[in-house]
């Protein structure tokens, strides 16, 4: 029992061994300040001089003989274990021979093989075994890692990788077991281990202290199975001792007797020192590691925590270590919660340790039920089950108030959190049903067992209040209670029968509720996928699941088949149940109506579907009705002509009908109201009507409605939708190519004919019939635009439309009145229902909003009519900023240059409100100017970092800003900035996605329009002109110009210190776009606007790169405070120092945070821009938004940080400046850690 003097440790077991394992006793030291700490001496006696030469002189002899072949011995190991081919127990048991031949040797062979696993290139050579400490080995190992790479054998991606933790995992407790009747207890093995695995895990570099802290925990794991093996093996020995004992003197061995009294000894023996390692490793390693900063680390020691009390229960299921993952519950990562959960419910899964867990469970209880709202959904799931288990163990734990904050996740969108709490729900709520005796006759109907389970559904669906969720309560439970919910049989017992004497009948609203779910459990079973928002689509069956959807669709039609007709007849007048009940035909399986003899049946069910057409004129009704005609009308079935004789003799009669009283009422014979309820079915139905010539009746009453100005306000709407449909059919039957010439004619007038009514509503004072009209005219218009053509259907060529410029102007300006309101206008009331009423309006208005960019995006409508709905983009962004933003998207697709001149429009049409209310000497520090320099920032933002993409587009949008700019001279002279100058500070935010040899062009048309008096200008009012000049001046030096605030841009961007080589294909594309922009500069030679003569200083940019600006032409020279701010002093165009600018306290807040936000533009589109609602506070909303406060601080080292350090002062080098060849490049992380 001695270990070798030469091995230098920093650890030693704990030498009190007369408690099973020394812990704390309560739960109040969540950071373990009670366990200790320090890591001292492993206890290690001395062998014999004889023993200790021999063993190191052989080993010493080896390694320093043999060195590269110890080496080699190391990686074949840490590789073999890596590759998993062989067989896990044939590596341990080689390498068991080794350590009995050559002990030393064989355990750094081991040893290497720890510092392999981690990632480290190092190799611990028997030199550092036998004279440095593990401190002084980890710190030379670590110097040996690659620290360009981050990545370690546990971390890295593949499924080699994956399989090699499990092996990892596997050779540690396969060593333990192979060696745990006799190595593990020579205090050398598993003291060199034990102390380094300490050593590793308390290191700082991950690497290490991830591998140590899986091999340590593993390790435990394999010692707890040893010393739950030595107890078993202890109690036996001591039930033989105590049988032997108590024989009587005659009939007892001594000599077993003391046999039995050595065993317990030695086994005794072998559990103290068990017992000892496992403590150095659990005070040593996980009382440390359980609070580590890396989220993977915490996870490990509570799932083998928990292994240990599952399987060791009587020395580790104790509130000593129970404390440690009630603490860890808390954890801010996902991942340890769900190790912390899945630990728990292998504990209470067992009824029998339920005792042992009653005071964790009084004490974190309400923790676990705050964790079925989980931001995680795993993590939610797996705490629903575990209060599961915790029911299924006791009824009296949980209150009533912890079961109902879990039923309500039944309605939850995550259908596993849902499915989780339906099996919670279950078992709550029926675990007390009655065991039905085989004996007895099997009870049907209203008298089965499933009644009052089915009752108690109905009850808790009408308690929860959540009335239109059923199909999610079904789609819940359906795993863990589908036999109930499809006991159909029971459920029209319920309905129809009468109740037994002494029972209590359904309520109306029960009887409502029912069949809800009774629909809802049929769409289950006959489509086999969960409701729409939940579930991610239809997945493909089994072969069990489609055989037993059928059983289910053939079963169902059996029974309602028969049952539905008299449902029907008793719930006629409900309106609610017989829509409900209208749906269940279509999930029958038609078929069995004929090979089921049930035509009798089908008679009497459209017998009474027609009933109910002619009581009722509800139109959710009308439309089931009108659904389940569709659904029986499938020609693919036998019943097809029946039911078709029925629909079509039903349609003659309404349509006789509706022409009769349109006759009268055009003659004035009978009021209106009698019209309405007449006319709604054949107006709603989606049947084929075209054979009824519908649309001469319907024109009239249309035509009669706009000259008269008194219609109701239904009768008009659906007269439309019904004209509407009729002309789709007649398209239809055209599109077939099997139709004359004449009906194309005729469809081509019917649809101009119909479009200019609906323009005539477009003007109706009623607001429905408006929006009716709008709709339907956008969809006409898409139907028979350009793209009808399309697919080779060019013979409907003559149907094409194109609408006027009177019909798109009067689209737009519906879209304007309409749709761009603020809600108060729309709805002023307040409560929960006008709530519910305001989400609709919104709703319906973002619906028409939509219909019309469709006709943007497809060119049905000119392109720059999107700049009415363009410049909305900011102030209605909560509500249409998707829909706008989308649509710019997609007309930039569809013409780079077009979509640039519409949103350039869109902002030369804000400007000029904005002169319009505020007039020509309007504070450019204005709310209403910022808001627009703030829109145009949003549009610059959506252009993307791709300049080539984008190239011709910008260019043209800087022209027509420039010539919008000097296009209203000003009256007082040219002395004076004409109008619109200040439009140019609002074009500046488009520079930066100008290319170099762009912002000279753009420079150049520039110049064409100024005078040589403007460029000595230095006032505040021609500071538009000084900073957009500035920021076409900065060449390739500052591509993310802003003139919003008074500090220039140039301390927060950067310049690659490492210039990319040029190749020759992207200097001839240089060249030649260099002279292609020239081609739209000119393109207006003739205009009558002044050329700016030569100055030496100022004619070209190239002269200006090679120099630092001079302070008097610098950007922050010239633009310091507005007026009203300035104290009284000289101007400041010569005077201001660039280095302590003047701040401008409106605008200084809003370029602050614009940077933020440009900071996350991608290729195409900016993601973080459009969160934020207002250019105010954006840092701060952000900052919300992020999670600081987080355990998983253990960052690798980032080479960009020393990037930054050494690419900062670079960019002030003027020589960096005069390389052409160097491609400036934004680098996007600098900003964000300026501020």
């Amino acid at each position: 029992m001695i270990a070798a003097p030469e091995l230098q440790t920093d650890f030693h077991y704990p030498q009190d061994t007369d408690t099973r394992f020394s812990s704390d006793t309560d739960f109040d030291d969540p950071d373990g300040r009670s366990a200790v700490q320090g890591k001292g001496k492993v206890k290690k006696g001395k062998k014999a001089p004889g023993e200790k030469g021999k063993g190191a002189g052989k080993g010493a002899g080896r390694l320093n003989g043999h060195h590269q072949e110890n080496g080699m011995e190391n990686v074949m190991l840490f590789e073999v274990v890596k590759l998993g081919k062989s067989a896990m127990q044939s590596v341990v048991d080689d390498w068991i021979e080794s350590y009995k031949h050559d002990r030393d040797t064989a355990l750094l062979d081991l040893i290497n093989f720890f510092i392999q696993c981690s990632g480290c290139k190092g190799v611990v050579s028997g030199e550092m075994f036998r004279h440095m400490q593990n401190s002084e080995i980890i710190r030379k190992m670590t110097e040996e890692f690659d620290e360009d790479s981050g990545d370690y054998p546990l971390t890295m991606a593949g499924p080699q990788w994956k399989k090699f933790k499990s092996s990892f995992c596997e050779f540690i407790g396969v060593l333990v077991r192979q060696c745990q009747y006799s190595i593990i207890y020579d205090e050398y093995m598993m003291d060199t281990v034990i102390s380094l695995l300490t050593g590793l895990s308390d290191s700082q570099v991950r690497a290490f202290r991830h591998t140590s802290t899986l091999a340590a925990m593993k390790l435990m794991t394999a010692l707890v199975n040893v010393a739950l093996n030595l107890s078993i093996n202890m109690d036996n020995t001591q039930r033989q001792y105590e049988a032997e004992r108590n024989k009587m003197i005659g009939k007892r061995a001594n000599d077993r007797l003391e046999l039995l009294l050595q065993k317990r000894k030695e086994l005794q023996e072998n559990q103290d020192e068990i017992e000892n390692m496992m403590n150095a490793i659990f005070k040593g390693v996980f009382v440390h590691r359980y609070r580590d900063a890396i989220a993977e680390i915490r996870a490990i020691c509570i799932e083998e925590i928990g292994v240990w009390m599952k399987m060791y229960s009587d020395a580790f299921l104790n509130d000593s270590y129970l404390k440690y993952v009630g603490w860890t519950l808390h954890d801010k990562q996902g991942e340890v919660r769900l190790k912390c959960l899945t630990a728990l419910q292998g504990l209470y899964y067992n009824r029998e340790l339920n005792a042992k867990l009653e005071l964790f469970t009084s004490r974190f209880k309400d923790r676990i039920v705050s964790m079925t709202l989980d931001k995680e959904y795993d993590v939610a799931v797996q705490a629903i089950k575990l209060l599961t288990l915790v029911l299924h163990s006791s009824d009296e734990v949980l209150t009533a108030e912890d079961c109902e904050s879990v039923y309500h996740l039944v309605y939850s969108a995550h259908r596993p959190v849902a499915v989780a709490a339906g099996e919670f729900l279950f078992k709550k709520l029926f675990s007390h049903r009655d065991i039905e005796d085989d004996s007895m006759p099997k009870r049907r109907g209203r008298q089965s067992l499933n009644a009052n389970l089915i009752k108690t559904t109905v009850f808790f669906f009408l308690e929860s209040e959540l009335h239109e969720h059923a199909a999610y309560l079904v789609d819940s439970m359906w795993d863990c209670a589908s036999e109930l919910l499809k006991d159909w049989e029971c459920m029209i017992s319920l309905l129809l029968d009468e109740p037994l004497p002494g029972e209590e009948a359904l309520t109306d609203r029960q009887e409502t509720a029912l069949i809800e779910i009774m629909l809802c459990t049929i769409r289950q079973a006959a489509e086999c996928h969960p409701p729409v928002g939940r579930g991610t689509g239809k997945r493909v069956l089994t072969a069990k699941e489609k055989k037993t959807q059928l059983d289910d669709r053939t079963r169902m039609t059996e029974l309602f088949a028969v049952a539905l007709p008299p449902l029907l007849a008793k719930y006629s007048v409900d309106a609610e149940k017989v829509t409900n009940l209208l749906q269940l035909p279509q999930f029958f399986d038609l078929e069995i109506y004929t090979t089921g003899r049930l035509e009798k049946h089908l008679e009497s069910l459209l017998r009474q579907i027609r009933e109910i057409v002619e009581k009722h004129t509800d139109t959710d009704v009308l439309e089931a009705c009108s659904k389940t005609y569709h659904a029986l009308c499938s020609e693919e079935f036998t019943i097809f002509n029946r039911v078709d004789i029925a629909r079509s003799q039903l349609l003659d009669e309404l349509v006789d009908k509706f022409n009769r009283l349109l006759e009268d009422f055009l003659q004035e014979v009978k009021p209106m109201q009698y019209l309405l309820y007449s006319v709604m079915v054949p107006l709603k139905t989606a049947h084929d009507l075209s054979k009824w010539d519908l649309f001469t009746s319907n024109y009239k009453l249309l035509n009669t409605g706009i000259e008269n100005g008194d219609m109701p306000e239904q009768i008009v709407i659906h007269a439309l939708q019904c004209t509407h449909y009729v002309i789709l059919w007649h398209l239809a039957k055209v599109s077939e190519g099997s139709c004359k010439k004449e009906d194309m004619v005729t469809l081509r007038k019917q649809m101009r004919a119909f479009c200019l009514m609906c323009q005539r509503y477009l003007a109706s004072v009623n607001t429905a019939v408006k929006e009716q009209a709008f709709t339907i005219l956008c969809d006409l218009l898409m139907i028979f635009s350009h793209q009808i053509i399309s697919g080779g259907r060019e013979i409907l060529e003559p149907l094409v439309y194109t609408p006027e410029a009177s019909l798109q102007s009067e689209l737009l300006s519906f879209i304007l009145d309409h749709v761009f309101i603020d809600q108060d206008e729309d709805n002023n009331s307040t409560g929960l229902d006008d709530e519910a009423g305001k989400i609709e309006a919104l709703h319906k208005r973002r619906n028409l909003l939509a219909a019309y960019c469709k006709l943007i995006i497809y060119n049905v409508v000119e392109m720059n009519t999107g700049a009415d709905i363009f410049k909305q983009y900011m102030r209605y962004y909560n509500d249409y900023g998707d829909i706008i933003k989308e649509t710019m998207s997609k007309t930039r697709q569809i013409d780079k240059i077009q979509c640039a001149k519409t949103l350039i429009l869109s902002l030369q049409q804000l400007f000029n409100e904005m002169l319009s209310d505020l007039g020509p000497g309007f504070d450019r520090s204005s709310s209403a100017f910022c808001g627009i320099k703030e829109l145009a920032r949003r549009f610059s933002l959506t252009f993307g970092l791709d300049q080539l993409k984008t190239r011709e587009a910008i260019a043209m949008l800087h022209k027509d800003g420039i010539e919008f700019a000097f296009k209203e001279p000003n009256p007082q002279g040219e002395g004076y900035p004409p109008l619109n100058l200040a439009f140019l500070d609002i074009l500046s935010e488009f520079s930066s996605k100008l290319m170099r040899q762009d912002k000279r062009t753009v420079h150049m048309y520039l110049e064409r329009f100024m005078t040589f008096q403007m460029a000595l200008q230095r006032e505040d009012c021609w500071l538009p002109l000084i900073s957009y000049r500035n920021s076409l001046q900065a060449g390739g030096d500052d591509d993310t110009m802003s003139v919003v605030s008074g500090i220039s841009s140039r301390g927060s961007t950067i310049r690659n210190k490492k210039p990319k080589p040029v190749t020759g294909k992207r200097k001839l594309s240089e060249e030649e776009s260099s002279s292609s922009s020239e081609v739209w500069l000119n393109r207006d030679q003739s205009m009558q606007t002044p050329v700016m003569m030569p100055s030496p200083h100022l004619t070209s940019t190239v002269m200006r790169d090679t120099k630092r600006l001079r302070p008097e032409d610098s950007y922050m020279g010239v633009y310091t405070m507005p007026p009203e701010q300035q104290q009284p002093q000289p101007p400041p165009q010569h005077h201001a120092p660039p280095q302590t600018p003047q701040p401008h306290h409106h605008q200084t807040p809003l370029d602050y945070n614009r940077r933020g936000s440009g900071l996350m533009e991608d290729d195409e589109e900016p993601i973080v821009e459009d969160v934020m609602m207002s250019s105010e506070g954006r840092i701060e909303d952000l900052n919300e938004g992020m999670d600081f406060d987080t355990m998983d601080i253990d960052l690798p080292a980032s080479k960009n940080r020393r990037e930054r350090s050494e690419l900062k002062p670079d960019f002030f080098d003027p020589a960096s400046i005069m390389d052409e060849s160097v491609r400036t490049t934004h680098f996007l992380g600098y900003d964000a850690f300026q501020r």
